[in-house]
């Protein structure tokens, strides 16, 4: 073997470097890090609405599960690849974590803190979506060359993180505008009918309200100049797969959430459907963004698919300003704004790349070029 080989060895990205090992070792050992330290300072770093329905024993296992796997990645990791980096960051994690008595840390019964942050919203988010997406994305894939880390995946987990870390606050405020504004529009009578019918029955009412809802704030988000500059953020990623959909500007987050919950609020949909609902957009966006190249024809009309999205998303120009609607296309035939050739975009983006690069640069461009066309 010639010295240059030897050289490279440990150091590249493919299967035996270390670099599979260390990047499962590194994520591992983050989760099982932040889980124990949400289990320290609950006040602090968890979402009052959620402590009581956490099965304790099944967290305190995966939490030890976690970081015996990213220990021993970590060690593999660093017995493999010349660069430690990766192995050592995963094996100072899990050690700190276990310093810290681990998955047996003892949660205080009295947690009276309402002003936190989502870390367990946080973790426990993107475990159970990187667990499900992760694997159909590398078995299923669309674009097979297109690696778990591709361009961008950093920017979308920065986004992902901020809306779920800030899930207090992001919830509030869509909850705002229908209690300020709409209770005028509410009747005890239409609520308590709505309310009795049968559960499944109100998911599906409420599948179609929200998405006739949706549509027109998301036909309005680019038709309306300042408006698409903070959704040319969603749009900017010129890769799909499930981290991508989370690239969302907070303030379209709050706007398409507050002005969608209002037809939900004025009818007075049951709480349990309402649940059901979120449960399924939850899952249901970030599938349609995924890079997987499941082919639906039969349902293509029925339920928004990653075919009819990714269309959304392309940068070829007859698929500019089309199929908007999030969970029914038929509303898209309706309007007439449905577009499903028989084939998959060739590129997404926007042309000419508008929108920087990097969380905090797309955070503030919206406001500066605002600024700028004031001026």
């Amino acid at each position: 073997m010639s010295g240059s080989a030897r050289l490279g060895r440990g150091t590249g990205r493919d299967f035996g470097s270390g670099w599979v090992s260390g990047m499962l070792g590194v994520t591992c050992a983050a989760l099982g890090y932040g889980a124990v330290l949400c289990m320290l300072f609950p006040d602090l770093l968890t979402t009052p609405s959620a402590r009581a329905l956490y099965p304790m024993g099944l967290i305190r296992f995966l939490v030890y599960l976690l970081l015996v796997v990213g220990f021993a990645l970590g060690l593999l990791s660093a017995l493999l690849r010349r660069r430690k980096t990766l192995g050592l960051t995963a094996l100072a994690l899990a050690t700190a974590a276990t310093l810290l008595v681990g998955s047996g840390v003892e949660v205080s019964a009295e947690v009276t803190g309402t002003r936190t942050v989502g870390l367990d919203w946080f973790l426990l988010n993107l475990f159970v979506l990187a667990l499900i997406f992760v694997p159909l994305e590398r078995i299923w894939p669309r674009l097979r060359a297109q690696p778990i880390l591709r361009v961008g995946w950093s920017t979308d987990l920065m986004h992902f993180a901020v809306s779920h870390l800030a899930v207090q606050v992001t919830v509030a405020l869509t909850l705002l505008p229908a209690a300020l504004f709409f209770r005028w529009a509410t009747s005890p009578w239409l609520q308590d009918a709505v309310a009795a019918q049968p559960l499944a029955l109100q998911v599906v009412q409420i599948v179609l309200v929200a998405d006739l809802s949706e549509y027109a704030v998301h036909r309005a988000f680019h038709r309306v100049p300042w408006l698409w500059r903070f959704h040319a953020v969603h749009h900017s990623s010129r890769a799909l797969d499930w981290l991508a959909g989370s690239r969302l500007h907070l303030v379209d987050i709050v706007v398409t959430r507050g002005l969608s919950f209002v037809p939900l609020y004025v009818l007075g949909f049951a709480p349990p459907a309402v649940y059901a609902y979120l449960v399924f957009v939850s899952f249901h966006a970030v599938f349609i963004h995924a890079n997987v190249r499941f082919d639906f024809r039969p349902l293509d009309w029925v339920l928004v698919t990653p075919r009819f999205h990714h269309w959304h998303h392309a940068a070829e120009p007859e698929a500019v300003d089309r199929n908007f609607a999030v969970h029914l296309p038929l509303i898209d035939r309706v309007f007439g704004t449905a577009y499903l050739p028989g084939r998959w975009p060739q590129a997404y983006g926007l042309e000419g790349n508008p929108v920087p690069g990097g969380y905090w640069r797309q955070l503030v461009e919206p406001f500066r070029r605002a600024a700028r066309s004031a001026r």
